[in-house]
């Protein structure tokens, strides 16, 4: 009975309302805590369905919180279910999670991830950690004290973010369907053991699960020195001001179309060439990231430079790149969410 009181008291933030997401969500009303938000900015595609357990085909094309909300509400309706269809980022995530008991990290992307973190960390949130990749996924749980009185955070674990682009999330190196199904429930048992204060909920160690050999392992984890912690909103602020510049500009379908039409633009595919959908070498200059370098290194005449790949990543690493020798004197932009985001409109240009 106490336990339950104290789900039904609990305020939890799911921030990534995706494979992780769907199944913690599920699970956490299902258990009857008392508020959940959720955080997520994105909608529906027909690609998110062999693991976003959530949704439909029915969905495409709308919120994904507005859908998740309504499932949850049909499992629970006595649960609280706040929405904040914005994408998380320096200038609200104070704010945001300032109103939560917990926080679960369900983001695919190391930006979000050392975002979500910093933001814990200063304002003292338990931060419920998960990752996967192909057949392997891990779990954490930050900012909680264990027994001797030691905290740690992810950047004990992982003290420099690695550069946009350097390592691929799911969109660019997949992962089977189950697997974020299966990290997602574990997160939601570990916030469940949290709040209801049983078991041994995993402070201080980060656990690595592979799913083709049903193996885990655990790794402690110590603080670390290698950084300088935030004590303040100022220094967060002012952190993310000098650290997140962006040097280009990432542009949707429509953007990119109104620029294709300007004489001095070109579109630059650096996907791999035997990469599908292969596109109109009349209108998409391809070179692949492996001759990308030998490629920055010449002189590009054309003003507007727009970088495109499968999922929006490989682009931005492309997009960095070239800032690096151009600065602001071009015009430097990426296709958010790459081809398949827009698949259709490429499939249909390559018929024409």
């Amino acid at each position: 009975m106490e336990g339950q009181e104290r789900l039904t008291m609990a305020k939890i933030l799911v921030i990534g309302a995706g494979g992780l997401g769907c199944p913690a969500l599920q699970y956490l009303v299902a258990a009857g805590v008392g508020l959940i938000g959720i955080a997520d900015h994105d909608v529906v595609e027909i690609s998110n369905l062999q693991r976003q357990v959530l949704f439909g085909s029915s969905d495409l094309g709308l919120l994904k919180v507005e859908v998740a909300a309504k499932r949850l509400k049909q499992l629970n309706p006595e649960v609280k279910i706040i929405l904040h269809p914005v994408s998380i980022d320096k200038q609200n995530i104070l704010e945001i999670i300032s109103h939560y008991d917990f926080i679960f990290d369900g983001t695919d992307n190391f930006e979000s991830r050392y975002l979500i973190n910093d933001a814990c960390t200063l304002l003292k949130k338990p931060l419920i950690f998960a990752a996967v990749s192909g057949f392997e996924g891990q779990l954490a749980v930050f900012n909680v004290e264990d027994e001797s009185g030691i905290k740690t955070n992810y950047r004990d674990l992982f003290p420099v973010s690695p550069a946009t682009g350097e390592i691929p999330n799911c969109s660019e190196n997949g992962v089977l369907g189950v697997v974020p199904g299966i990290i997602g429930t574990m997160a939601a048992g570990e916030i469940i053991k949290l709040i209801a204060g049983i078991g041994k909920p995993l402070i201080n160690k980060l656990l690595h699960y592979n799913l083709l050999t049903q193996e885990q392992y655990e790794i402690n984890i110590s603080p670390s020195d290698e950084y300088k912690q935030l004590d303040s909103k100022a220094d967060f602020m002012n952190h993310y001001k000098e650290n997140t510049s962006q040097s280009y500009m990432e542009i949707n379908l429509q953007q990119m179309n109104e620029l294709r039409n300007h004489p001095s633009t070109v579109i630059i595919d650096v996907r791999e060439r035997h990469e599908f959908p292969q596109l109109d070498s009349n209108i998409y200059k391809q070179i692949p990231m492996a001759e990308f370098a030998g490629f920055a290194s010449s002189e590009i005449e054309q003003q507007n430079i727009i970088l495109i790949c499968q999922h929006g990543i490989r682009s931005v690493a492309a997009a960095e790149t070239l800032h690096q020798k151009y600065g602001e004197t071009k015009n430097i932009y990426s296709l958010k969410g790459g081809i398949s985001k827009w698949r259709r409109h490429f499939l249909t240009k390559q018929h024409e």
